[in-house]
């Protein structure tokens, strides 16, 4: 039999992942100590009255059914959530629907929302899915740069008029994972602005609104005027909850939009599970101390890691939000693919090259921040020690 997979797929390139996984394996198989920060998974552990919540729903064969549409209740706790947490009142169970993981949402936009003869515009750096959900609707591609010149933020200005007039949707995300940057309430009031005269779609990526250091306050695109009329916002459970597996997210906003996903979702899926349904539900209405507390957690990690990598002569700038450090490779390396090798095997400490984000990502390494201070100070000690900045 001969088979051929999809063109399609010829589009996507692995090799940089394959190539880390693999030396990742070699240096365990050498008996090296490894220092994995490349995958942003939480080594947090999810609060308890979620996975009460979730192992007493289980417990209910009646629970087993297809979850066809999100139960009422969710429905409920999610607008509550918006009112309560972000001060966006009025949301209506019309403009929410659940998506297993953004990650699945956003990977589903094109197909959802695109033409051929579309544009979208997505940021460079940005993380994957951005593109490979665009891609899979056969639109055109605008990369708009973000740049340490302008705070990683875009300059909506430069972008041409004939890509804003052909767009059809716009990917913004802040806090912005790679780059872990935050974005000021004027950007988005530009944004909204733009998306009305040139009648395209704001998509927000909101997976770190919990995750934010130094005073700084995570909001929702939601709660900026017109931002209903021209947008959506994806709004995550994995990070702020620890519940990456259980894959929980939601698209809120622009009813169209949202009927939109519904629709497409209603053809490749039989809905959430109920009982994390119910799990979703604790965690939304549940109290947020555990979140605030572990959003200090992780400003000690952040602190520990950049401070830390300053103190042995490495500028790794402060993250202002997200669970990552996106820092310069030191000058004298050509690549950050070239300097993650070496990394790997000077210290056993894995990052993620920035190219993997784009092509303006390059120069720089993410850096998960999965480990303990304790374990961070090692990190950066083994770092110093290994003569790799010199």
């Amino acid at each position: 039999m001969n088979f051929s997979k999809s063109k399609k797929l010829d589009y996507f390139d692995t090799g940089i992942f394959e190539a880390l996984n693999n030396k990742k394996q070699a240096l365990i198989d050498q008996g090296r100590k490894v220092y994995n920060l490349s995958i942003g998974t939480p080594d947090f552990l999810p609060f308890e009255h979620i996975t009460k919540a979730l192992s007493e729903a289980a417990a209910d064969p009646k629970n087993y059914g297809y979850g066809l549409v999100d139960i009422p209740e969710l429905l409920d706790a999610v607008s509550a959530y918006y009112k309560d947490r972000y001060g966006v009142d009025g949301i209506l169970p019309s403009e929410i629907v659940s998506v297993h993981g953004s990650q699945y949402g956003i990977g589903h936009l094109g197909i959802a929302l695109c033409d051929p003869d579309d544009v979208v515009l997505l940021p460079n750096p940005g993380y994957p899915i951005f593109e490979a959900g665009s891609y899979l609707g056969g639109p055109e591609i605008y990369y708009y740069p973000l740049t340490e010149e302008h705070a990683f933020l875009p300059v909506i200005e430069e972008i041409p008029e004939d890509i804003l007039k052909r767009a059809k949707y716009m990917i913004v995300s802040y806090p912005l994972n790679p780059v872990c940057r935050c974005a000021p309430d004027s950007l988005y009031i530009k944004l909204i602005e733009y998306a009305k005269k040139y009648n395209f779609i704001i998509i927000h990526d909101n997976a770190y609104s919990d995750i934010i250091f130094d005073g700084r306050k995570g909001g929702s695109f939601l709660a900026f005027p017109g931002a209903k009329e021209v947008g959506i916002e994806f709004l995550s459970l994995s990070k702020s909850y620890n519940l990456t597996g259980a894959r929980i997210s939601f698209a809120v906003g622009n009813e169209d939009i949202v009927n939109a996903i519904k629709f497409l979702k209603s053809q490749i899926d039989f809905g959430m599970f109920i009982p994390i349904q119910k799990a979703a539900i604790a965690a939304l209405t549940g109290p947020r101390d555990e979140v605030i507390a572990q959003c200090k957690a992780y400003e000690e990690r952040r602190s520990a890691f950049c401070g830390g990598m300053r103190s042995i002569g490495w500028n790794v700038p402060d993250t202002e939000g997200t669970m990552f450090v996106w820092a310069p490779i030191p000058p004298k390396f050509k690549s950050s693919f070239e300097f993650c090798d070496a990394l790997m095997e000077k210290t056993g400490v894995i990052g993620t090259p920035g190219a993997a984000f784009g092509s303006l990502g390059e120069g720089y390494i993410r850096f998960a921040l999965v480990k303990p201070v304790e374990e961070i100070r090692e990190i950066v000690k083994v770092i110093d020690e290994s003569g790799i900045l010199k």
